[in-house]
């Protein structure tokens, strides 16, 4: 008996430990042209916690899969601010602003 509940309870914290879903979340940049989606993807895609990111150049908006246990939201949005974009709530420096190229800047593509 014991033996039976001590693999039951091994078996209920395998699930919970590795059953972690993913969240999808969305994201406003001010991202402006294939450049900032190259780098904010590439960035992102190659950050721990992050499964996928993708950003749509129409809408400026980051889509991002993500294990929660890994990585917060909050981290991922200040990741895409250090590039130098805005994330939601969460805006660029302006160093880090100045750091993109001209054209990506804010109102660079006017």
């Amino acid at each position: 008996m014991k033996t039976i509940t001590l693999s039951l309870f091994f078996v209920l914290f395998s699930t919970i430990s590795f059953g972690q879903k993913s969240m999808t979340s969305q994201i406003q940049t001010n991202a402006q042209c294939g450049d900032c989606k190259e780098r904010i993807e590439g960035k992102l895609n190659y950050t721990k916690g992050i499964k996928f990111a993708e950003l749509d150049d129409q809408t400026k908006i980051v889509t991002v899969k993500y294990d929660p246990s890994k990585i917060e939201l909050l981290t991922i949005k200040q990741t895409i601010a250090k590039i130098g974009y805005d994330a939601d709530d969460v805006k660029a420096d302006k160093e880090d602003v100045e750091k993109l190229p001209k054209c990506c800047q804010p109102n660079g593509h006017e």
